[in-house]
């Protein structure tokens, strides 16, 4: 007997929904920056636990949004969860607790408001979804059973686990649980796959990832990342033209920093793990151009799979 099915990791923009994703499946599936809203399409991660194959949706952060592109992300996140068979609310109970004291700093407070509104909408929705409170190293244990208990009362969930991302504490008995949950069903994917999504996408993303460790004060969601070029060379290499697209020229002169040696860096840096990613040699040749509109583009929402017209 044999299950699979779909989970949704949701929750506040820098819960960790990503390093938990890639946790789960073993391998990196989905990029991890210290920037909040970094992921900005939902992104499925195959993981295996015993007969079950889960696929995990890595979901953008929930919070209030701003822009048309924040809303086709919320609204992407919702969506995954609806449609699937398990959903993971991940919570950051570091900053959830730190919220609640009195030199509490502004980012907490958002983060908690932005808890507060998942916790909302699942309680909603009626679904009973798992609370997974992350960064317990972190915390204190009477905290730790405190916030749980003031959480658990919204009677939005079914279960709690209590893990870190980070360290892997904890994530194996959740992934056990999800395998659980998983419908009697074939396996949607080939064994030895770790990810659906297409290769184009992936290298953006790596590069997209690789700016945002560099510059991520910098430059605050102004770029865009495309790959505009993936052709395979006949000693086994490919080469991967990409266009870097910002919002204004100063943007652009920080992108590329003092004699090109930010750009350098970005590129080295995301052709080294794409060549470890695709086990073969990558070529990388990196363009930045400004493009003040492209967050108000249709191409760009229909290129990550989100709606437009939100």
């Amino acid at each position: 007997m044999t299950r699979a099915g779909f989970a949704a990791v949701i929750g506040a923009p820098n819960a960790g929904k990503s390093t938990l994703v890639n946790r789960l499946v073993g391998s990196k599936v989905t990029i991890v920056t210290p920037k909040a809203q970094t992921t900005r399409f939902p992104v499925r991660g195959v993981a295996i636990a015993g007969e079950a194959q889960v696929v995990l949706v890595d979901t953008p952060g929930i919070f209030r949004p701003r822009r048309r592109l924040d809303r086709a992300m919320v609204r992407a996140a919702w969506t995954g969860a609806r449609e699937a068979d398990a959903i993971v609310h991940l919570v950051d109970a570091e900053a959830e607790l730190a919220a609640a004291g009195s030199s509490a700093k502004a980012a907490d407070r958002r983060a908690a408001e932005d808890v507060r509104t998942v916790t909302q909408g699942l309680k909603d929705a009626g679904r009973g979804a798992i609370l997974a409170l992350n960064k317990i190293d972190r915390v204190r244990r009477e905290d730790l059973l405190a916030l749980t208990d003031r959480l658990f009362a919204s009677e939005a969930y079914a279960e709690v686990f209590m893990i870190s991302a980070l360290d892997g504490s904890g994530v194996a008995d959740l992934k056990a649980r999800l395998g659980q949950l998983m419908p009697e069903e074939p396996w949607l994917y080939p064994a030895d796959q770790a990810a659906d999504l297409p290769t184009r996408l992936l290298a953006a993303e790596i590069t997209r990832e690789k700016i945002y460790l560099r510059v991520h004060e910098e430059l605050p969601y102004a770029a865009s990342v495309e790959t505009t070029a993936f052709e395979d060379h006949k000693d086994g290499g490919v080469r991967i033209e990409q266009t870097v697209y910002v919002e204004r020229d100063g943007q652009r002169a920080i992108l590329i920093g003092k004699g090109g040696r930010t750009l350098k860096w970005i590129g080295e840096a995301a052709r080294k793990e794409l060549g470890e990613i695709l086990e073969r040699p990558v070529h990388l040749f990196l363009t930045v151009k400004v493009k003040q509109n492209w967050a108000d583009e249709r191409a760009t929402y229909r290129d990550l799979g989100l709606e437009f017209d939100v």
